[in-house]
């Protein structure tokens, strides 16, 4: 039987640095599938959100349970932040670290890494260091470093800020296919118009509390509060 992480939940959650709250309190759940699209101003608590489901924020208050145990649940997630990590070595080392940590055997593991090689159009440079690439490149490599071990939910920062259209164009691409193929997304952005592409739910956030969600389309057409009405229309929220 396949073990499943989700749904998450996510009950009183609430996050602070010194006397300032970032986060919370926060009550969520994420079901079994989905492309989550997180909205807001900057300093909302979107980056703080992702963390905290990712187990890289300590939470003052509340707690997070997945389907599954925590050692399960690490296992099932990926994270892409919003300036790709490379590690000092070879697109194809990059590609090969996360399936060598779970022991992968040589020839799934190569098949794998050629596959998403050609995915991202990088089979020329799979010897080149990763470091060397471009911007978009090193997005595209993140992305498919995160992919490659069949994640049953990913967590994406910001992924295509500061990225051309082109880059923008594939890495959207990779993330719907991910998605039809089943996997779990939770993705913060600033481009409205790629949060109207992508999204099957939005969550709005505003001073690190939801202050909006549900589907997609519905939630466009017809804001319910002020602040994501405000948002929407471009206006300076304070």
């Amino acid at each position: 039987m396949v073990t499943t992480v989700l749904p998450v939940e996510m009950r009183g959650v609430s996050i602070s640095k010194g006397r300032k709250s970032l986060l919370g309190p926060i009550d969520l759940t994420l079901g079994t599938s989905g492309f989550t699209i997180l909205l807001g101003p900057n300093g909302a608590g979107k980056t703080t959100l992702l963390k905290a489901l990712h187990g890289l924020e300590r939470l003052d208050t509340g707690t997070i349970t997945w389907s599954a145990s925590d050692t399960v649940a690490r296992t099932k997630q990926a994270y892409v932040f919003q300036s790709p990590v490379m590690l000092r070595r070879s697109v194809r080392a990059n590609l090969a670290y996360p399936l060598s940590i779970l022991s992968y055997p040589k020839d799934r593991m190569d098949h794998a890494i050629e596959t998403w090689a050609e995915r991202i159009g990088l089979t020329d440079a799979l010897h080149r260091p990763a470091t060397r690439l471009s911007g978009g490149e090193k997005q595209k490599l993140a992305l498919a470093r995160a992919l490659i071990r069949d994640p049953e939910i990913l967590f994406l920062d910001e992924p295509c800020s500061n990225l051309d259209g082109r880059s923008v164009k594939d890495i959207e691409a990779l993330l719907q296919a991910a998605h039809r193929n089943g996997t779990r997304i939770v993705m913060a952005t600033h481009d409205l118009g790629q949060a109207r592409r992508l999204a099957t739910e939005i969550l709005f956030l505003f001073n690190g509390r939801i202050h909006e969600e549900g589907p997609a389309p519905q939630t466009f057409d017809a804001p319910l509060t002020s602040e994501f009405k405000s948002f929407l229309n471009g206006d300076i929220l304070v």
